[in-house]
Formats: structure tokens, C-alpha cells, sequence
């Protein structure tokens, strides 16, 4: 790499890296949850850091704490897998449009694109004279590491702790309503992020608390379409 091609990758980074400080401290305390729940059900140190590398699920990694230490069936994983991940599919095609044009990288944004980064990506603008390709590849890679890094710690911590550790993966529930709430602060985000929980409030009376989440994303989706030249 060229001298002013890393002069671009660092000015990039340390443009990105203000937006993750919120996903900084939530995934530090939300990986260690993680990291400690992997360990107290007997994973080590290397299983747990690898889940997070290669997996990088968030949420499912800790439904599949439960699908480890259990009978496997197959067929109930990815389903459930399925269920607890689809939103990814809505707002994975919402960054096609951000995403275009950078090449191979884009291959490692698809991979690292969570709850979290989204939120960051898809509402914050490139600021000018930044590189757009590093700009996203510094709010990526950063939100991934602070993942890893948790899950490390909380992994070498676990080994210590002897607490009841029951009701740790609320954290994630948690980080996403401080997310939302940063979302909503701006007024633009006030009528998607109402439809959003009017969307979601008619699926949970519906399906049920179990099978929401596929259903509220289908509303959210279609009534975004249906009002999409009024929101624009």
C-alpha cells in the first residue's frame, strides 16, 4: 500500500471511528456477556473468539449457545436461525446502492454488516474529502473488532466468575433501544421509526411473540414502499 493510500485509510478511520463509540461500549459489554455465557456452558477461550470471527451473528450467537449444548436438529437450527436473522435481508438490499462500486471489499462489509453498523452506514453521510471505500470499511472493521475484542475478554473473565449469570444477554435488547433512540433524535427517522413499532406491535398481537419477525419486516417493508415517494 502507497504512502497516501494509508494517508486515506487513516483519515478515513479517524472520521469513522466518532460514529462507533455507542457500538464501541455496547459490544465491549455485550461481547463479554457472550464470551462469559460461552464459557460457563464449557466452550473455551478459541471456540468462543472463533464464533464471533466467523460467525459474527450477534443475536443467534447466543440462540446457538442453547443449540450447542443440546440434542442437535438440524432442521430446528435453520429455521430458528432463519427466524432470528431475516431482517438482515431487508436491510442488506437497502445498502446496495452505499455499497456499489468498492470492489472485492464489499465482500467483508456483506460479512461484517450487523444491527449496528447499519444504523451508522445507512444514516451517516461520507464526510467530504473522505474516501467513501474506507469510510465504510473504518465503521465495518472497527464495530467487528470491538465484537471480538468483548468476546475475548468475556471469555478470559468467565474462567473467574462464579455469579448467577441469567439474564446477561439482555444487554443486546438494550444496545438496539439505545440505537433507536439515537435513530429517532433525528426528525426525518420520526415517521419510518413509527411505523416501525406500529409494524412490529400488530405482527407481536398476531403471530405471536415467537414468530414476529419475519411478519413486522414484511409490514415495515411494504409500507415503506407504499409511502416511499411521501417519505422521500
Amino acid at each position: 500500500m502507497t504512502a497516501e493510500k494509508k494517508g486515506e485509510l487513516k483519515k478515513a478511520f479517524k472520521a469513522a471511528f466518532p460514529h462507533t463509540i455507542p457500538v464501541l461500549t455496547g459490544f465491549i459489554v455485550l461481547g463479554m456477556a457472550y464470551g462469559v455465557l460461552m464459557k460457563t456452558k464449557g466452550f473455551g477461550t478459541i471456540w468462543s473468539v472463533a464464533m464471533s470471527a466467523i460467525a459474527f451473528g450477534g443475536s443467534i450467537q447466543f440462540v446457538a449457545i442453547t443449540l450447542l449444548t443440546s440434542v442437535f436438529n438440524p432442521v430446528q437450527a435453520f429455521i430458528l436461525s432463519f427466524m432470528v436473522n431475516a431482517r438482515h435481508l431487508f436491510y442488506g438490499i437497502s445498502m446496495l446502492e452505499k455499497y456499489k462500486g468498492l470492489g472485492k471489499l464489499r465482500y467483508f462489509l456483506i460479512h461484517t454488516l450487523c444491527d449496528e453498523t447499519f444504523s451508522i452506514s445507512s444514516s451517516v453521510e461520507v464526510p467530504e474529502g473522505i474516501s467513501r471505500k474506507y469510510f465504510y470499511l473504518g465503521i465495518s472493521l472497527m464495530d467487528y473488532l470491538y465484537w471480538i475484542c468483548g468476546t475475548f475478554i468475556g471469555s478470559v473473565l468467565g474462567g473467574f466468575i462464579t455469579i448467577n449469570t441469567e439474564g446477561l444477554d439482555f444487554v443486546l435488547t438494550a444496545l438496539f433501544v439505545v440505537l433507536f433512540i439515537g435513530q429517532m433524535e433525528k426528525k426525518e427517522n420520526h415517521i419510518p421509526g413509527i411505523i416501525g413499532i406500529v409494524c412490529s406491535f400488530a405482527a407481536l398481537v398476531v403471530f405471536g411473540a415467537d414468530n414476529l419477525v419475519i411478519p413486522a419486516m414484511v409490514l415495515v417493508l411494504v409500507c415503506l414502499l407504499l409511502g416511499r415517494r411521501k417519505l422521500q
